[in-house]
Formats: structure tokens, sequence, C-alpha cells
């Protein structure tokens, strides 16, 4: 507690003030909180407690000094806030503007002696019955700046909290002791772990949108399901694909490619995390396919019900005209109509309309188109 007290006055620096002072400026509004989560000392595996009134410029002297690594926890920091940790760790001015900013693609960057990295998370929205209007998916962004002998994290959006995770790193101090590239592994696997159950989710969702797109309606036929919901659960897995897709060259390039920051022993776990990532990138691919087949069945399973209405309506129109063309031609006021004036006339007229509007209803049943 006493490492975010400190570093509650260390986001805020004085540009009068040099960068090795130690020294930050502690004005800031008592009602807004910090954005600083956490923040803590690791030396073999163990989290070590720090004195009072230990600054940032204090703590990294500590382990250079004595060894371990500093792990550093924000959430949605401003640039002012962050300004004083990225001069104290000497982050580069395009990657503190990504965290800043946030709303980056996933990616790996190096610059100088740290490692950037962006992974997207994605939490599953539950909701009693999908609508066109229903949010599936809700994203959020983890920035992480890998040195030497710190981690610094940077998290935007109200999903992706990494407190459990840190707590069970620190119950695995021969883990941890590998250093900050092991928190990095750590956080991959979270997020990919989140992708997979994210992915479960969906393809509920979409087994229902599909059952109902492709159960049978009246007379047999499939009943369809409304376009609006297939589209938004479309968005909702492109939105998904987005967070994937673009993050599986980076996990690829901490597996295969050798990296001073990254343990050699850590390494070869990153090739686990990048498997699963393939996996579940295949599985949102098939997503977005199967939902343009279901978006095209749907649709046109929608033309063919129009097509059997007009079908319908016509039958019945081609009925009906026949008894109006018969009183139209008896409504004439012709003078010389022979069956005016015979008295079995009407009902030989009325029997022979029905007569034809029952051959022609029939036809048209066992034609289908009625």
């Amino acid at each position: 507690m006493s490492m975010i007290r400190d570093l509650r006055a260390a986001v805020r620096p004085r540009p009068s003030l040099r960068k090795d002072s130690g020294s930050y400026d502690t004005t800031r509004d008592p009602g807004t909180p910090s954005a600083v989560v956490d923040c803590a000392v690791y030396r073999d595996g163990a989290r070590v407690l720090t004195p009072d009134q230990l600054t940032p410029h204090e703590a990294m002297r500590q382990v250079r000094r004595d060894g371990g690594f500093v792990w550093i926890g924000l959430h949605e920091p401003t640039e002012a806030e962050f300004a004083g940790i990225a001069s104290e760790f000497g982050l580069h001015p395009l990657a503190v503007e990504d965290a800043v900013q946030a709303h980056q693609r996933p990616k790996l960057e190096r610059y100088d002696d740290t490692l950037f990295t962006v992974f997207k998370t994605i939490h599953y929205v539950d909701h009693a019955q999908l609508t066109a209007t229903s949010e599936v998916v809700e994203t959020g962004e983890v920035m992480c700046f890998t040195g030497r002998d710190f981690f610094i994290t940077v998290r935007h959006g109200g999903q992706g909290s990494l407190r459990a995770l840190r707590h069970r790193l620190q119950d695995d101090p021969e883990l941890l002791a590998r250093g900050p590239s092991a928190v990095l592994h750590a956080i991959a696997d979270h997020v990919v772990d989140g992708y997979i159950a994210v992915a479960d989710a969906v393809q509920d969702d979409i087994d229902e949108v599909e059952t109902e797109v492709f159960s049978p309606g009246r007379k047999g036929t499939p009943r369809g399901t409304d376009a609006g919901r297939i589209y938004q659960l479309k968005r909702e897995v492109l939105e998904f694909k987005r967070a994937v897709s673009p993050l599986l060259r980076p996990m690829q390039l901490l597996s295969e490619r050798p990296m001073r920051l990254i343990d050699p022993d850590i390494q070869k776990y990153f090739r686990d995390v990048a498997d699963h990532l393939a996996r579940v990138q295949e599985q949102v691919l098939g997503f977005d396919e199967l939902l343009n087949s279901i978006l095209q069945a749907n649709l046109a399973q929608a033309s063919v019900a129009q097509n059997e209405d007009m079908r319908k309506i016509t039958s019945w129109a081609a009925i009906i005209a026949v008894p109006t063309m018969v009183c139209g031609v008896y409504g004439m006021n012709f003078r010389h109509m022979p069956e005016l004036h015979w008295r079995y006339g009407y009902p030989v007229i009325m029997g022979i309309t029905v007569v034809i509007c029952l051959g022609i209803h029939r036809t048209l049943k066992r034609n289908g188109w009625l």
C-alpha cells in the first residue's frame, strides 16, 4: 500500500524537476481515484514489502542494486498521470502515446531495451435473448511495457482485470522468479484463455440462430428469423476477429525469434499460446463464414416466402376472375340475351361458374400454388 501511495505522487511530474531527482508533483483532486491499481517489487519470485515513502526512482535503484523487478499496474491513466512513470522508466514517447490514447491494434514493438505489447481483451456479455441490438462481446485493452527489470501494464475498459492473475503468479514464486517475461507470458495466456471462453459462448449464440433459421415453421417450411439479429451477431464476431487475428503474428514472434528480454525457458511457453490463438482464429473465421451462409439462407427463405405469397394471391385472383367475368357479362344492358328469359338460366350459369372455379382451384393446388 505504501508503494501505491508513493506512485500517486509519481504520476504527476514537475517540469522543473530533473528526471533523477525522485520528486514528483502530488497536486491532484482528492475525489479522483488514482490511475495506479497496484505496484510491487519482486525479488526471487516473492513480493517485497517496501519501506514507506518509497518513490519509483528509489524502487528502481533498489531493484538495480539488489535484483528483482518492479511491476506497476495502471488503469486508464491520463497523459499527465503517466508522464512521471514514463520518464522514470525511459519509455518511448510513441509507445506512451499509444498506451494513453488506447484503441490500438494488437501488436508487438521494440523500443531500445523495452518491448511494447498490445492485447485486446474480450468479455462475453450475457443476455437473456439475442436481439438486433444485443451486445455480445465487450472489448478492452491491455498494454504491456516489458523491460529488463520492470513490467508496466496499462489497462483500458471495465473488463480484463489482472488482479487475480497477479495473485496466481505470486502463488508460484518459481515462475515469477523468471522475471518480467514470465508476467508477459502469463498475461498473453490469460487473454487467449479469455478468447477461448468467449468463442464457446458465441458458438452457442450462432447455434441458436442457425436452429431458428432452419427449424420448420408452418406447413413444414423453414420459418426463418429476424435478419437484424444475424447481422448484429456478425458485427460482434467481426469485433472479435479484430482482436484475435492481428495478435497471431506477435505471438509467433515471441515464440520463435530469440529476444534478449524474453527468458529462453519462457519463450517455449509462448508456442502453446500461439497454438491456442491460431485455433481460436480458425474458429472465429469459421463463425464469420457460417454467419454469411446463415444470413444468405435467411434472405433466400424470405424471398421464397414472398414468392409463395405472391403465387397464392395470383391463384385466388385467377379464381375470382371467373365469377367477376360472368357477372360483368350479365351486368350489361343488352336487349337480346337468350339466358335472361330462360327459367334455368340462372342456376345453370351459377353451376358452370362454380365448376370452373373448382377446376381452377384443384389445378392450382395440384401444382403447389395453393
